[in-house]
């Protein structure tokens, strides 16, 4: 009794915190917007798309995502200039968080209008990139490699950090899901395999590099993240179990360390443990009473 008078409100605390970053200022309201709308759902509740989206390992997975894709020089250009992620990072975290738990979890005409409104955004997103090539967020090749960035993400994160890792079927059903989201959104021919998965993302690798601009983003996210001084400790963790799931190419052109035996060994033993905590905190009974948690 004693413990769980102690631990409570730490608990409780830990998890306002998370969620307030992730959801908002009021998490409550934003869970029941997408779980409490009645209607029809895209993807059952037994679908792995809904088991990996609602792990904790999602933070890590998420932070793979945005250094891999940064890779790309022509969507690292369309983040760079209109992104807004140095002025209002927590801002566009929100809004991915938000995409991601909709078109998961949410109604089906709710995650109709969210792809909407995306694919609104991606129509203003135009420019040319440092190096005077045209780009246009719109362009399905661009689209794909965002997609294919995230799930292998999501994906190699759960693997790895997740409370119930999936089986083989169960890893291409999640590429399936995933599909079906990726092409109402405008990617054209979504891998729905993890072999489909890997041989597009190897297409893709000729047109990588690491660009001033992805450097930048990925010592922006690394080194000087905006979290406050007393979070830096776990948001290291987080860092170093995100640049622990990266494949071993793309280190020296984010000018990131390679360190094998460490990453299999103490940060992954990091990483679980701050996955574990997070997922602790996600899952408070006050949480769920409120209909608040994650």
């Amino acid at each position: 009794m004693a413990s769980t008078t102690v631990t409570g409100p730490l608990r409780d605390s830990l998890a306002r915190m998370i969620l307030t970053k992730v959801a908002g200022p009021d998490p409550q309201t934003e869970r029941m917007r997408v779980h409490g709308t009645p209607g029809p759902r895209w993807f059952a509740p037994d679908r792995p798309i809904r088991r990996v989206h609602g792990d904790a390992s999602m933070f890590a997975g998420g932070l793979r995502a945005l250094l891999l894709q940064s890779l790309h020089p022509l969507a690292m250009a369309a983040v760079a200039a209109h992104s807004g992620y140095r002025g209002d990072p927590w801002g566009r975290l929100r809004r991915t968080s938000y995409f991601l738990a909709i078109t998961t979890y949410g109604s089906i005409p709710d995650a109709e209008e969210a792809i909407a409104h995306v694919q609104a955004v991606h129509e203003r997103v135009r420019g040319t990139s440092p190096d005077g090539v045209k780009y246009r967020a719109s362009d399905p090749h661009l689209l794909k490699w965002v997609h294919l960035a995230e799930v292998d993400s999501f994906l190699a994160a759960h693997q790895r950090y997740g409370a119930q890792p999936l089986n083989a079927l169960e890893q291409d059903q999640y590429v399936e899901d995933a599909a079906l989201v990726a092409a109402k959104l405008g990617v054209v021919d979504p891998p729905t395999t993890v072999a489909e998965l890997r041989e597009l993302l190897k297409e893709y690798q000729p047109e990588l590099r690491g660009t001033t601009q992805a450097r930048q983003a990925a010592r922006f996210m690394l080194v000087h993240p905006p979290v406050p001084f007393a979070a830096r400790p776990a948001y290291g963790v987080l860092a170093a179990a995100a640049v622990g799931l990266l494949p071993w190419w793309t280190r020296l052109p984010l000018r990131l360390p390679y360190l094998p035996l460490a990453e299999r060994t103490v940060v992954r033993a990091a990483g679980d443990g701050l996955t574990r905590t997070i997922r602790w905190a996600l899952t408070s009974p006050t949480l769920a009473e409120t209909g608040a948690e994650a």
